[in-house]
């Protein structure tokens, strides 16, 4: 079975992103298609366990085990047997194609969501899913455990999430960054302080800075989860760690500073915490 996820792919239009996975079954397409709309196969691969009236316009409930709560609901949107399986799953929209591929078949997931930050988390969680749906149909053991992070930050890089942005604001530029971490917020700041902990009016833990915001004096601090810093005297620094998708915390990091590019090279600051970030999710996937 190809699980390369470099055959991966997202796109966003509109505030929507859908990612796409494409996998090659060693199994014709009925065959696939019970283990993707019967709830009794569903609950030895997909990630909850699923209720299911099969149809177009039939309800859906996912409920994750050991969750007391009263779980998601969902609408299925196409059935075409054997060949499409589509539902929306609270905001999201799920659509598993099946085609005829040799002696097997060529499933196709298209996951349409709204949190493009979080797609390397929805990828590698459908990629292991998957990974157990080709074992359940070759009669397999199913479990092969979670992702220790390494194929999440795979799939960070491959889409290009350590991205930042430039915005315009009243007064000058701001950089924003808004990166999905492998590790809760308690892990992600004591990586970031090294011990040193943050104390206003004091001087900045290295791990907060680059060379391209010299640091002054820390203005803010909450942690685990904030804390804010003046550079020079044009703008300031701000750390965030909130929720993310589950698989640790998100971090909002932005810089304001002047227009001027003399003063504020956006380019080169953009570079700078890029590599910085980058650098703090690598060494989290050994914390």
């Amino acid at each position: 079975m190809n699980m390369n996820p470099h055959d991966d792919s997202v796109t966003t239009t509109d505030g929507r992103t859908a990612l796409r996975m494409e996998r090659r079954l060693a199994h014709p397409p009925e065959t696939v298609w019970a283990a993707i709309t019967d709830p009794a196969a569903l609950g030895h691969w997909f990630p909850s366990e699923v209720t299911v009236e099969l149809t177009p316009g039939g309800k859906m409930g996912f409920h994750f085990p050991g969750d007391s709560g009263p779980g998601m609901t969902g609408t299925v949107t196409d059935v075409d047997k054997p060949r499409l399986f589509a539902f929306t799953w609270g905001t999201d929209h799920l659509s598993w194609s099946i085609t005829p591929d040799g002696d097997g078949s060529l499933l196709t997931l298209v996951h349409t969501f709204g949190d493009r930050a979080g797609a390397a988390s929805f990828a590698s969680g459908w990629h292991l899913c998957i990974s157990a749906l080709s074992r359940l149909l070759d009669g397999n053991p199913v479990d092969a455990g979670p992702d220790a992070g390494e194929l999440h930050e795979s799939y960070a890089e491959r889409f290009g999430l350590g991205r930042g942005t430039v915005e315009t604001v009243d007064g000058g530029k701001r950089i924003r960054f808004e990166r999905q971490l492998v590790r809760p917020a308690e892990t992600v700041w004591a990586a970031l302080s090294a011990g040193i902990e943050p104390v206003a009016g004091l001087p900045v833990p290295e791990g907060f800075t680059t060379d391209r915001a010299p640091a002054g004096p820390v203005t803010e601090v909450r942690a685990p989860t904030s804390l804010t810093y003046v550079w020079r005297s044009e703008g300031t620094v701000r750390w965030e760690l909130r929720e993310g998708t589950g698989h640790g915390a998100r971090l909002f990091l932005t810089q304001t500073g002047p227009e001027d590019p003399e003063n504020f090279d956006t380019d080169a600051a953009l570079a700078a915490w890029q590599t910085r970030i980058e650098r703090l999710a690598k060494g989290l996937l050994t914390a």
